[in-house]
């Protein structure tokens, strides 16, 4: 049986969106990251400096002296207010989140 060449193309071309989509998260900066985008900017706020009576900023002493582990358990069990992100997110978008905040602090 053979495939119409447009049918090809057409699944090229979804395979090809659907890596970049993936690819473009983890090397993504935080705060272009659709990912922080859609689940942590409205509380944390689109920069990531927090926002009054929402999250605090993700640019701190505290959170620079967090660990990996750590920062991946609060995002993946939630921690005080902010809710458990476990069912949300795959373990390699709560990486990228974990990565980009790190090095947010770094800089």
């Amino acid at each position: 049986m053979k495939i119409p060449c447009g049918v090809v193309i057409w699944l090229l071309l979804v395979t090809q969106a659907s890596v970049f989509d993936q690819e473009s998260a983890s090397n993504a900066t935080l705060t272009t990251n659709p990912v922080f985008e859609k689940n942590c900017a409205k509380c944390h706020g689109k920069t990531a400096a927090g926002r009054h009576f929402g999250g605090p900023p993700l640019v701190s002493e505290k959170v620079n002296a967090a660990s990996t582990d750590n920062l991946r358990s609060v995002i993946t069990d939630g921690k005080g207010r902010m809710p458990k992100f476990a069912s949300k997110l795959t373990p390699e978008e709560i990486d990228a989140l974990v990565q980009q905040i790190k090095s947010l602090n770094q800089k």
